[in-house]
Formats: structure tokens, sequence, C-alpha cells
């Protein structure tokens, strides 16, 4: 990807195509399944992952679930502007995704800017879970 979330030349990085492919499906489904179900997001995760948002870390698919739903707002909208991802020779198979965006919060005016890191890593069953998440708000 070229930092504009569109795919351009890598120089050749071996499985660049198939990271590029599992960074867009899981951000596209991460972001729905957050501002219409965030209760489900528990599953992408596993009993090692970690969440930092905004400094406050929690492990364990359950606290992060819990930390997910106890967010204070119920309703949002997240508008994806860019999609960076490279392969994570330290977990064979892993990626790291870099997304950069906006946050529209229900009955607030203004767009609030985030960015937010994922480390996703094969599971036993061939597909991905979050090993690592953290998330901050951009100000200023």
């Amino acid at each position: 990807m070229d930092g504009q979330g569109k795919e351009g030349s890598n120089g050749g990085a071996g499985g660049s195509d198939q990271c590029d492919v599992v960074a867009r499906a899981f951000v596209e489904y991460y972001y729905e399944t957050f501002d219409t179900n965030r209760a489900a997001l528990a599953a992408l995760y596993g009993h090692t992952s970690m969440l930092s948002f905004e400094g406050h870390m929690v492990a364990g698919a359950e606290e992060i679930g819990r930390k997910l739903v106890g967010l204070p707002f119920e309703q949002c909208r997240h508008a994806v502007c860019t999609i960076d991802c490279q392969p994570t020779p330290s977990f064979p198979g892993g990626i790291l995704v870099f997304v950069s965006g906006n946050l529209q919060l229900a009955g607030e005016e203004h767009q609030l800017r985030f960015s937010q890191m994922f480390q996703l890593v094969p599971n036993e069953q061939g597909s991905f879970f979050v090993q690592n998440d953290i998330f901050r708000l951009n100000y200023g």
C-alpha cells in the first residue's frame, strides 16, 4: 500500500499482495463491526492479546471486549483514510497494520482523527487474531 490506502510497488517484498488483501479485509471487518456490534469484537482477540486504548492497557480477549463495550459512547462511525501493512518476520505469517482515519460520534459536530495499529498473528484455524492493538486520538 502506498500510505493512501492504495496498492503500490513495495520493492518486491515477499507476500506483500497477501498482506494487503488480509489487511484490507481485516480493517473493513473490524470497523464495520465496531460501528454496528462492538461486543462481537472480543472474538478477534486471544487470551494473550493486548489493547492500549488512549494509554489504558488491558489484556486478554474478555477484558478487551469489556473495555470496548464500556467506551463512553454508544454510536460512532469510522472513516478509514489510510491503511499501511507489513509482514512481521518475528511472527511468521503475521501482519502489522497501521490505520488512520476519522471518527464521528453520534451527536457531535466535529470528527475526531485517530490512528490505530494492529498486529495480526495466524491462529490454529488458518485465520488471524489480534495479538496487539494500540489506539490513539490525534489532537492538534
